[in-house]
């Protein structure tokens, strides 16, 4: 972990992905960032990601409607607000205005679980992070209504194997993320994977094909897996 000594800019920032590092304020008021290149990285296996039958039927009910890209801005503003059991979030003014250049500049991107029509706002949860090359570096997720964020969680790991992903990048292991197959990766095994990641050349699209989607949902769940 080191002190930013000097301003990050958008495009040092992706350079900073492709070796492998990501920026974290000390806390949402904090004025310092902080490179972060963590001997253990977590990563989602995006095939054999754990889908529990529970949530596989939350995802396909219709309770709620997915997005991308729909309200970028606002999923990050939603992930940087304390929440129970997270009362202090290390997104600061800083990262959100890189992360928004990011997200105009095509590499951070956003996927928003409503309740109801996206037209009515009443958004229950998402997520956001980056895309370079195959690789998709997951920052922060937020929910406010119940498994919303892992709706969220299971859309974008449907959609990352649809666009042809191959590392999804969690960048530690939690309790939270553990149930749904993430793991530790050593540093250096982990920058192998990277490596190989950015040789591909995969593009996000913020409405794929709802019967694609439906059906990229109903193959995540690992065969003979236990549900939950």
């Amino acid at each position: 972990m080191s002190r930013r000594q000097f301003d990050i800019t958008p495009d040092l920032l992706i350079r900073a992905y492709r070796a492998g590092l990501f920026p974290m304020a000390e806390s949402r008021q904090g004025e310092r960032l902080y490179w972060l290149d963590p001997e253990q990285r977590g990563v989602i296996p995006l095939h054999g990601f754990h889908l529990p039958k529970r949530l596989l039927r939350t995802t396909l009910g219709g309770g709620f409607q997915v997005t991308g890209n729909r309200a970028f801005a606002t999923v990050i503003a939603a992930c940087a607000e304390p929440a129970e059991g997270r009362e202090e979030t290390w997104i600061n003014d800083d990262i959100e205005r890189l992360f928004g250049a990011l997200h105009r500049m095509g590499y951070a991107h956003s996927v928003e679980v409503w309740e109801g029509a996206p037209e009515d706002g009443r958004l229950a949860g998402g997520l956001y992070g980056v895309a370079i090359g195959g690789a998709f570096f997951g920052e922060s997720m937020f929910s406010r209504a119940t498994d919303a964020s892992k709706v969220a969680l299971v859309h974008l790991v449907a959609r990352l194997r649809m666009f042809g992903f191959t590392l999804l990048d969690a960048q530690f292991q939690t309790s939270h993320l553990a149930q749904f197959g993430c793991h530790e990766v050593p540093r250096q095994a982990y920058k192998r994977q990277l490596a190989a990641a950015l040789e591909r050349n995969c593009a996000w699209h913020d409405a794929p094909d709802a019967a694609r989607i439906e059906a990229a949902n109903r193959a995540l769940r690992p065969a003979g897996a236990k549900g939950a």
